[in-house]
Protein backbone atom coordinates (compact mmCIF):
# COMPACT_ATOMS: atom_id res chain seq x y z
CA UNK A 1 0.00 0.00 0.00
CA UNK A 2 1.25 3.58 -0.96
CA UNK A 3 1.94 6.02 1.89
CA UNK A 4 -0.59 9.37 1.85
CA UNK A 5 1.24 12.44 0.50
CA UNK A 6 -0.45 15.62 0.67
CA UNK A 7 0.66 19.11 0.26
CA UNK A 8 -0.19 22.17 3.01
CA UNK A 9 1.44 25.31 4.06
CA UNK A 10 3.42 25.68 7.23
CA UNK A 11 1.40 27.74 10.13
CA UNK A 12 3.67 27.59 13.05
CA UNK A 13 7.66 26.58 13.16
CA UNK A 14 7.84 27.47 16.53
CA UNK A 15 8.88 24.01 18.06
CA UNK A 16 11.72 21.89 18.17
CA UNK A 17 11.75 19.80 14.75
CA UNK A 18 8.00 20.10 14.48
CA UNK A 19 6.04 22.11 11.83
CA UNK A 20 1.99 22.73 12.18
CA UNK A 21 1.44 21.98 8.48
CA UNK A 22 -2.63 22.78 6.64
CA UNK A 23 -4.11 21.23 4.18
CA UNK A 24 -6.71 22.04 2.20
CA UNK A 25 -9.50 20.18 0.42
CA UNK A 26 -12.47 20.50 -1.53
CA UNK A 27 -15.94 18.37 -1.27
CA UNK A 28 -18.89 19.31 -2.01
CA UNK A 29 -21.62 20.10 0.65
CA UNK A 30 -24.52 17.16 1.30
CA UNK A 31 -27.84 18.95 1.35
CA UNK A 32 -26.78 22.69 -0.66
CA UNK A 33 -24.08 20.82 -3.43
CA UNK A 34 -22.02 23.88 -2.82
CA UNK A 35 -18.40 23.04 -3.12
CA UNK A 36 -16.79 24.07 0.38
CA UNK A 37 -13.29 24.45 1.81
CA UNK A 38 -12.37 22.29 4.63
CA UNK A 39 -8.81 22.31 6.45
CA UNK A 40 -7.04 19.79 8.81
CA UNK A 41 -4.49 20.88 10.87
CA UNK A 42 -1.36 18.01 11.23
CA UNK A 43 2.00 18.30 13.23
CA UNK A 44 4.69 17.08 10.74
CA UNK A 45 8.35 16.02 12.07
CA UNK A 46 11.05 17.88 10.36
CA UNK A 47 14.11 16.84 11.33
CA UNK A 48 16.35 19.26 9.56
CA UNK A 49 14.24 22.29 10.28
CA UNK A 50 14.00 23.66 6.55
CA UNK A 51 10.49 24.08 6.58
CA UNK A 52 9.44 27.96 7.85
CA UNK A 53 6.05 29.89 7.77
CA UNK A 54 4.33 30.16 4.68
CA UNK A 55 6.26 27.57 2.61
CA UNK A 56 4.51 25.00 0.68
CA UNK A 57 5.02 21.68 1.62
CA UNK A 58 4.88 17.79 0.81
CA UNK A 59 4.35 15.43 3.55
CA UNK A 60 4.07 11.82 4.11
CA UNK A 61 2.25 9.32 6.48
CA UNK A 62 4.91 7.31 8.51
CA UNK A 63 4.26 5.56 11.68
CA UNK A 64 2.94 7.59 15.07
CA UNK A 65 6.08 9.54 16.13
CA UNK A 66 4.61 11.49 19.11
CA UNK A 67 0.90 11.14 20.60
CA UNK A 68 0.16 13.64 18.02
CA UNK A 69 2.34 13.63 15.24
CA UNK A 70 2.73 11.10 12.46
CA UNK A 71 3.53 12.88 9.50
CA UNK A 72 7.10 13.60 7.96
CA UNK A 73 8.48 16.52 5.76
CA UNK A 74 9.41 14.85 2.33
CA UNK A 75 10.14 18.45 0.81
CA UNK A 76 9.41 21.65 0.83
CA UNK A 77 7.95 22.75 -2.53
CA UNK A 78 7.77 26.33 -2.53
CA UNK A 79 9.39 29.02 -0.14
CA UNK A 80 7.44 31.60 1.43
CA UNK A 81 8.12 35.48 0.14
CA UNK A 82 10.89 36.62 2.19
CA UNK A 83 8.63 39.48 3.51
CA UNK A 84 6.21 36.85 5.51
CA UNK A 85 9.08 35.29 6.98
CA UNK A 86 10.29 38.66 8.38
CA UNK A 87 6.74 39.71 9.54
CA UNK A 88 6.82 36.21 11.74
CA UNK A 89 9.75 37.02 12.92
CA UNK A 90 9.09 40.50 14.37
CA UNK A 91 5.71 39.51 16.44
Amino acid sequence: MAKKELIGEVLSDKMIKTVVVRIMHKTKHASYGRIVKRFNTFKVHDEKRSAHIGDIVKITHCRPLSKTKSFRLLEVVRKAPAAVQLKEEQI
